[in-house]
């Protein structure tokens, strides 16, 4: 009964918790019509539609961003498993390096990081 005593008790701090942080923006706001407070980029008034659409050349940056996220989000259990593995898994994180310079070097040599 002890644990589950625990266990009720730390649920209702985090009730609280949550309560509190809508309690407290509720208190911030600035107004209660959400069109009075819409632009929030800078203060400025919106220029163009907010699904309108970009620029080709943003979707190789986005890609290379991805491809670049993607990188860290596979090194970091990587480093938390290498002496674990030994050295095939120091073999397999440069062969992936090595696939995504690849890659990077095929965009550079089309253009893709040419931005005028």
């Amino acid at each position: 009964m002890d644990g589950m005593t625990a266990v009720l008790s730390l649920l209702g701090v985090a009730l609280l918790a949550v309560a509190g942080v809508y309690a407290a923006s509720w208190a911030a706001r600035l107004s209660s019509d959400p069109a009075a407070a819409a632009p929030f980029a800078s203060g400025l008034e919106p220029v163009e539609h907010a699904v309108s659409r970009f620029h080709v050349r943003w979707y190789t940056v986005t890609m290379l961003f991805l491809a670049f996220d993607m990188e860290m989000v596979f090194m970091y259990p990587w480093t938390r498993v290498i002496s674990a593995m030994g050295p095939s898994a120091v073999i397999e994180m440069f062969v992936f390096l090595a696939i995504l310079l690849a890659g990077v070097l095929h965009a550079w040599r089309e253009g893709a990081l040419r931005w005028t």
